[in-house]
This record gives C-alpha cells, sequence and structure tokens, in this order.
C-alpha cells in the first residue's frame, strides 16, 4: 500500500525527475508573480565548484516574459561520487538570493517567499496523497 501512495505521489508531481533547486526557483517566481499560468521557455543550472550555483529561469506569459535567478550556496563538506554524479547536490537546498525581473528578493522577504513556496509545495505533496488513497 505504502508504495503504491508512493508511486502516486511521484506519479502527482509536475516533473518528479526535476531538482529541488529548480522546482523551489520555479515556485519563487509562481508566487511572487501571483500566477502559475507560465510557459518555462529556459532552464538552466549552473555549478561553479566552491562558488554559489545558480539556477537561470526564463519565461513567457500573458504579461509578458520575465526571468529570475536563484542563487545557492555550496554546502558540501567534502567531495563525493555523488556530487560527480549530481553536481547540485554540493549546494543547500534553500537559496541564498532571489532575483525576479531585476528585483532582489532579500532578507525578510526571502524567507517569507521560501516558507509561501514550501507550504504550497507540502499542499501540493498532501493533495496528490490523498488522490491516491481515495483511487
Amino acid at each position: 500500500m505504502s508504495m503504491l501512495i508512493g508511486s502516486s505521489i511521484l506519479l502527482g508531481c509536475a516533473n518528479p525527475g526535476e531538482d529541488v533547486r529548480v522546482r523551489l526557483c520555479k515556485d519563487l517566481v509562481v508566487g511572487q508573480l501571483g500566477t502559475s499560468q507560465l510557459t518555462w521557455t529556459q532552464v538552466s543550472t549552473r555549478t561553479p565548484g566552491y562558488s554559489d550555483a545558480t539556477v537561470n529561469l526564463r519565461w513567457s506569459a500573458a504579461a509578458g516574459d520575465g526571468s529570475a535567478s536563484c542563487a545557492y550556496r555550496y554546502n558540501a563538506v567534502e567531495d563525493t561520487a555523488q556530487q560527480l554524479a549530481d553536481p547540485l547536490s554540493a549546494y543547500a537546498t534553500s537559496p541564498s538570493q532571489v532575483v525576479i525581473n531585476g528585483a532582489a528578493l532579500s532578507g525578510q522577504a526571502l524567507a517569507t517567499a521560501i516558507a509561501q513556496a514550501m507550504q504550497r509545495q507540502g499542499r501540493e505533496l498532501i493533495d496528490a496523497a490523498s488522490k491516491a488513497i481515495g483511487q
């Protein structure tokens, strides 16, 4: 039963293979713009060794095109084989800086935006689990 629920939850995610940093960056953009009606036109990541990794996004929407960048601090204690296979795994999962359409979120605004994005992700997870159990 738990295997069925776990599989259903993964199937219910927008893109289960997407890195959590990319997903959080997208969710931060959606939350700040107040709309999920975005078409992602570019998603790229940059992992420059011991410096901050960046997730860069571009989108198009009825209200206009836009771009965002989320920076994630290097967070590894030592180099591992996991990091060779998945370079983003060496970085924090919460951004230290977010810039949306040229405007930086910092301090309390960034903390609030992250908390709201995480709450939305939690609700989506609960909704997916509820649907799986109800089937």
